[in-house]
């Protein structure tokens, strides 16, 4: 990745615009991702969601005066004038009409998590992309997670359960499970694959539970906490062996995993996540919210 490209940042409401800026454009960062820098953002918000409307100015201005970022008043300029995308805005519900207004520039693009905050917005993010032929990757930071990737290696042990545990906040806006629920789904997905045929979920107090099982029998469990009462971290057993992965263990920060991949795609054209393994993710999501909805399983 010897050229390096004008990255541009759509959405300054979230941390992760901050740290994506800093291991992009901080060459001095231990863990500086190299093979862009990012030049230009649209700070974007959303009035009725307040994590979000909160932090927008002040990350903007951030990057602006530590980076030298320059601001954007519209998100097609940012498309326009920058050789790749950064989609990072929080609110998964403006992913679609932000898509729609800078597919048509032709640069590839990263969406954070999630993808959208429906099947039906996605799937139209997918088709579009498809249209216009542009590479297009979401998926959560954890999926990168140098301690899950670690212990994800074991080929020759058949994995036949894995239970996740982490926070599990909600955010009304945000459609239950998919604001923080969508890491732990990740982090099943990356184990186990995304041939999930049944999901059973249900919610009490503090607790969140969701169990998925997978057409080969093998379970996927996630325990969440809405306090969050606890880090990232997960059990995979296998037929002759079990490991622990604990997310904060290494000292490799995730965003700097995933912000690879995501360069990779950028230079290549070929994301490390294909469009239809989001997809699964995204209705594995909505089959748990209507699964804790309804107090009985959805099949897949």
């Amino acid at each position: 990745m010897k050229e390096k490209l004008k990255i541009g940042i759509i959405g300054t409401d979230t941390s992760h615009s901050i740290a994506f800026t800093e291991l992009l454009n901080d060459s001095a960062h231990r863990y500086h991702v190299e093979g862009g820098k990012v030049t230009l953002a649209y700070p974007g918000g959303s009035p009725d969601f307040e994590l979000s409307i909160s932090r927008v100015a002040a990350f903007a201005g951030e990057m602006n005066s530590r980076f030298g970022v320059q601001i954007a008043e519209r998100p097609e300029q940012v498309a326009e004038e920058c050789d790749a995308v950064l989609l990072l805005s929080a609110d998964g519900r403006v992913h679609k009409e932000l898509f729609e207004a800078i597919v048509p520039y032709g640069k590839p693009i990263f969406i954070d998590k999630p993808l959208a905050a429906s099947v039906v917005e996605a799937e139209f993010i997918a088709k579009l992309a498809e249209q216009w032929s542009v590479p297009v990757m979401s998926t959560s930071a954890l999926r990168y997670a140098a301690a899950l990737t670690k212990q994800n290696t074991n080929t020759d042990d058949k994995v036949i359960r894995v239970d996740c545990y982490g926070p599990m906040y909600m955010e009304p806006t945000q459609s239950g499970y998919f604001w923080y629920g969508i890491h732990l789904v990740e982090m099943l997905f990356t184990v186990l694959g995304s041939d999930c045929e049944q999901i059973n979920a249900s919610g009490s107090g503090d607790k969140e539970t969701i169990t998925g099982i997978w057409k080969n029998g093998v379970v996927g469990t996630i325990q969440g906490s809405k306090s969050g009462g606890f880090p990232f971290v997960a059990a995979i057993h296998r037929e002759h062996s079990s490991s622990f992965v604990d997310i904060a263990s290494e000292e490799k920060p995730f965003y700097a995993s995933l912000l690879e991949q995501v360069m990779t795609m950028f230079h290549t054209g070929i994301p490390t996540v294909d469009m239809s393994t989001t997809l699964q993710v995204i209705r594995f999501i909505e089959a748990a919210n209507e699964s804790r909805d309804s107090g009985k399983p959805v099949m897949l």
